[in-house]
């Protein structure tokens, strides 16, 4: 009898504890309804609604579309926000900016890698940890420029790599704070990295 108590027990808070966080992509609809359209001059490419013990926050990402065409739209900058929703009250808790750069290759377009971003309780806290992925490719059609972002706790961790098929102009960088991320949290990333390589085919790799 106390076997099946505790049981009975184990298995609520599981199910509690799985609906401490939620996400939803945003209908255009929607969008308008929260007015997300107003929050920025650029046009919003995705929105996503999540829910966690913090509450309720709307993460947007727009891209400037400067040219757009049959073949492609390209822009040269972008921009990802955070706000949390307070009953309609929009409060902005952090943001994200980038924009192409000019080196020898010139780099032509910047987007967001949406199939790579995710708004998921990665380290089971009840606290969802953003990740933001996002790439450049160059007037050659190449990737150039990757950038992998981790919100935790509101603070950003990011990863910066640059692709380049000679050793000495490849890079890829983690801030100094990265190993202060739970393991969790670095195992996910590092699992993310792989998938980026295989459905990418890029090296990602220092050197």
């Amino acid at each position: 009898m106390k076997k099946r108590f505790f049981l009975l027990i184990l298995l609520n808070s599981i199910v509690v504890f799985s609906q401490k966080t939620e996400s939803q992509k945003l209908t255009i609809e929607q969008i308008i309804q929260k007015r997300l359209d107003k929050v920025t001059n650029f046009p919003i490419y995705k929105a996503i609604e999540y829910k966690d013990e913090a509450g309720v926050f709307d993460l947007v990402f727009t891209e400037n579309q400067k040219v757009i065409s049959k073949k492609d739209t390209i822009n040269t900058k972008i921009k990802a926000i955070c706000f949390i929703n307070d009953d309609g009250n929009l409060s902005e808790k952090w943001q994200i900016n980038d924009l192409i750069e000019d080196y020898n290759t010139k780099e032509t377009t910047i987007w967001f890698w949406t199939k790579y971003c995710s708004t998921k309780d990665i380290d089971g806290d009840g606290f969802i940890d953003p990740i933001i992925v996002y790439g450049t490719k160059t007037e050659d059609e190449e990737i150039r420029r990757v950038k992998i972002i981790t919100v935790y706790n509101n603070k950003k961790y990011v990863i910066r790599a640059t692709e380049c098929v000679l050793d000495d102009c490849r890079t890829f960088k983690k801030d100094s704070n990265w190993n202060l991320l739970p393991q969790k949290i670095k195992t996910h990333i590092d699992q993310l990295i792989i998938r980026i390589r295989k459905g990418q085919n890029l090296i990602l790799k220092d050197g």
